[in-house]
Formats: structure tokens, sequence, C-alpha cells
């Protein structure tokens, strides 16, 4: 891909997504082969006047053997020199930048029990720094064409040219390919808002799904809880736009209130390995079945990570006229196979889409229905004969989707 156009969707990420402002500092997290496209972004950071960029460099191969010769303890223990960094980013808040490139397949084979394991023993010395955090920085995921990943999605291409087909279609998907970035996301951005608006006027307690693949679900939502859709502000007022791409108008639902059976549509990627082919019951709120063809002890592990993650966090419309879908790739990624189809997530909710959360204690939060969780795990559900219905305050009824699509 010409460079030229790879600086453009750098400014991109930077100055849209993240939204770097002066003076702030800026932490890059990004596979060591993103070596080239990680200098771009940090040059774009600092002509944005950030104080500094900090990158942290992660590696498959790497995660593999610490798993592979670590203690679970050892795996599972924050040191004191982290700790330290946490609280350092309390302090400032640096803005987060993610790029995600890695083989969907990386880590196959890894010790998944014992890196749950590992993950439990971590999560409670983590989750208070997260908890000062969540809601006060900015940050974005984004991607950059990674070989083997490349390789995944068009195994018939050589190395050379799967690369450079799959740049080809990251940035047409992240709107950086024609025209102007910038612009295409100011107005993309106002299109998602016009969704999520209309949403939020119809004052909506329940949304109720069904396909021929199965799936017969409903949800219930929390009382003013608002439907969200690209960009965000950060309590103090700092807008970003956290996901390129975002095709998707999201909120969370009522914890306790999910009934029925949902079937996924496409395989979810998920610690390096691929679920495929699976399905999920509801009662009650919490997934109480599953089954799946590929990986079913992967999604057992994952549903139960903690008490609280068979509940869903998240639940997201995606038309399937999306160009993301439309692009007929399946690209083993949830950032962008989330973005080509309706889908749940299992685990942690969201407390932005409470008005007023800044003002409340998490424990308030919690108590209007908003999920917390060790994890937040997208997995995709759309079709395109998806139906919709969404359920009125007043017991009226509308269509929300019909035949995969917005019906209005």
């Amino acid at each position: 891909m010409k460079k030229r156009i790879l600086k453009e969707y750098a400014k991109l990420i930077v100055n849209v997504g993240a939204n770097v402002q002066k003076g702030q500092e800026v932490n890059i997290v990004a596979e060591l082969e993103q070596a080239d496209f990680v200098a771009m972004l940090v040059e774009a950071a600092y002509k944005r006047k950030a104080k500094r960029v900090i990158i942290d460099w992660v590696d498959d191969r790497l995660s593999k053997l610490h798993n592979k010769y670590q203690s679970v303890n050892t795996l599972g223990e924050v040191l004191d020199w982290q700790k330290a960094k946490f609280e350092h980013q309390v302090a400032v808040l640096p803005v987060k930048i993610y790029i995600e490139s890695s083989d969907p397949d990386g880590e196959k084979g890894i010790d998944q029990q014992k890196r749950a394991k590992a993950m439990k023993l971590r999560y409670p010395v983590v989750k208070p720094y997260i908890d000062k955090m969540e809601d006060r920085y900015q940050w974005v995921i984004a991607a950059a064409a990674g070989t083997a990943w490349a390789k995944k999605l068009f195994p018939q291409l050589s190395a050379k040219k799967a690369k450079e087909k799959l740049w080809e279609e990251i940035l047409k998907a992240s709107r950086a390919l024609e025209g102007n970035p910038v612009e295409n996301w100011n107005q993309h951005n106002a299109r998602l808002h016009k969704h999520a608006s209309f949403l939020n006027s119809l004052d909506l307690v329940e949304l109720r799904y069904k396909a021929a693949n199965g799936t017969d679900f409903k949800v219930g939502l929390i009382p003013g809880a608002r439907f969200l859709a690209g960009g965000e502000h950060t309590i103090s007022g700092t807008f970003f736009n956290p996901n390129i791409p975002t095709e998707e108008c999201f909120t969370t639902p009522m914890k306790g209130q999910a009934e029925g059976i949902v079937y996924a549509s496409k395989p979810l990627s998920y610690n390096g390995e691929v679920i495929d082919k699976f399905w999920i019951r509801f009662k009650e709120g919490k997934a109480i079945e599953f089954g799946a063809e590929q990986n079913e002890d992967l999604l057992k592990e994952m549903l139960n990570m903690d008490e609280t993650s068979g509940y869903l966090g998240e639940v997201a419309l995606v038309p399937k006229e999306s160009p993301i879908n439309k692009a007929g790739i399946l690209f083993f990624n949830t950032l962008f196979d989330e973005n080509a189809s309706c889908h749940v997530a299992l685990g942690r909710g969201f407390n932005m889409v409470l008005p007023g959360f800044d003002k409340m204690s998490l424990e308030e939060i919690k108590a209007k229905g908003v999920n917390d969780s060790l994890i937040h795990v997208d997995f995709m559900i759309g079709t395109d004969d998806m139906h919709i219905i969404g359920v009125k305050r007043d017991g009226s009824t509308i269509d929300v989707f019909k035949d995969g699509t917005w019906a209005f």
C-alpha cells in the first residue's frame, strides 16, 4: 500500500479516532510486525502536539511462550512496576490507540484454562484502576494488515499480495481509501447519530429477534438507557471515535432480562482461536445452555470466566448493507465482523448509556441493570432475514429491522 495513503490513515486514527489533544500522553499497543505503521502513528501524534508517545509491543508467539513456561500464579501476578504504571495512567489519562493485526489462529493450542485462571487472579487487582479511568480518556481500536492474518483471509494469494489486499479492505471499511477521510467520517457519524436518535425517541423496553436459522430471542432494555452510535465524548467533553470502522447503533440491555436462543451467524475469534457454528440459550438473562461445532470448550471457558460473564452487556444493530458485510469477506476479527452484522456481547456493559452516569457510583450503575464482568465479548447473530420488533413502554410494537435491515 502506498505510504502516502497509510500516512493519511494514521492521521485519521490519531486525529479523528483518538482525537489527540495538545499536551496529552499517548499509549499505542501494536504487534511487532507493525513497526513501520506505528512510526506513522507516532509522528501523527507528535504533530498533534502530544507530550509523549509510549509503545507497548505485543506478539502471539511471546504470549504462547509465557503461557507455556510460567506458572498460573506468576501469570496472574501484578508486579509493583505494573501497578505503578496503572497509577500513572489513572493520573494522566493517556490516549489509548490499539492496532489490531494478529493472526486469528495465532494462539491456537495455548492452554486456555491456564490463561483464564491467571486472568481471574489479575482482575481484582487491575479492576480498580480500570474503574477510575472508565469514560475519562479517549481511545480507539483500528487495524493494520498483518501477514498471517492476510494469508488466513486470502490463502490463494502470495503473502505480499494477500497483505496488499487486506490493507485495501481495511482502508475501504474504514472510509479511508477514497475521498477525504475526515469528511467521510463526519458524514458517517451524522448518519449513525440519526438512527440512534430515532431509536431513543421510541422509548423501547424490549427487543424481539427472529431468524430462519433458529434465533428466537428477546431482551429487555434499561429504562431511560440510550442507544449510542459512532463517536462519543469523555466525561470532560472530548469527542472521539472509539472504533474504526463502526456501523452499529448499540445499547446495554437490562441484566437478567434475556430469554430464548441465539445462533451465531459468523465465527468468533476469541483469545487467538476461532469458535464456530455455535448457539447460546438464555433464561432469566443468563446463558444456561450452549453448543459449538468448533472450540466448544473455549466457549464454555468464556461463559464461565466469572459469575456474570454469561449475562449480556450489549445489543447492537447493524444493517445488512453495511459496507463490511457487502464486501463479502469474513475477517475473523471482531472489530470488522461485528460491524457486518447485528450482534450481542457477553459480559461487561457500558456505563455511558445511562444519562448522568458520571454522577453515579458503580453500585448505582449496576443497580440500574448494567452488567459488570471480567470480559466483554461480541458475537454476531445478524442474518439477511432477521426480523427485530421493538416493544414500546405503552405496550405497542414497531418493526426495527425487517429482512436484515432498518425498517424505518
